[in-house]
């Protein structure tokens, strides 16, 4: 019988898993131990958990071609719900307060206006939720991991890295 507090441990270790895999810590930390390696192989990890390919239904392609000129010809994109003037959910204002803070130029899509993006986006990352930010075509995360690394200073950092900020 597993307790309570073993049963949370495995989750967050889960939730690490499942972070480290979309995110992209790993792109600009130590490189990966061998404990996390055996944690990160989808070898032995239950069905629930494996990486799903998602079919792209008729149509989505297009939109998905789409979001990808538009994050590879845009330094940095938020896709958010409103726009940086109006914001139309706490997490896309929270995302703006960020950049806005780092002092950067940024492009936005507004997801609301164009429901076949608002979809299509979640293909394209695999990330269910918005905001999302990509810097120089890589996909940086939603508002919880932008605000954790702004915290950090790990966003400022790549930033500076990729000559975005000074």
């Amino acid at each position: 019988s597993i307790s309570y507090r073993q049963n949370h441990q495995n989750m967050n270790r889960l939730w690490f898993v499942r972070v480290s895999k979309v995110s992209l810590y790993n792109s600009f930390s130590t490189p990966i131990n061998a404990s996390l390696r055996r944690l990160l192989s989808t070898a032995d990890s239950d069905d629930d958990f494996k990486p799903k390919r998602k079919i792209i239904a008729e149509g989505m392609s297009d939109v998905v071609q789409l979001i990808d000129k538009q994050v590879k010809e845009n330094p940095i994109i938020l896709y958010m719900k409103g726009t940086p003037q109006k914001p139309m959910c706490g997490f896309s204002l929270q995302a703006v307060r960020i950049l806005n803070a780092c002092g950067v130029t940024f492009q936005s899509v507004n997801v609301l206006e164009h429901g076949a993006i608002r979809e299509a986006i979640k293909e394209y990352s695999d990330w269910p939720t918005i905001p999302q930010l990509y810097i120089k075509g890589e996909f940086i995360g939603g508002c919880d991991i932008v605000t954790s690394m702004y915290k950090d200073g790990e966003l400022e950092k790549m930033l500076k890295e990729h000559k975005l900020l000074e």
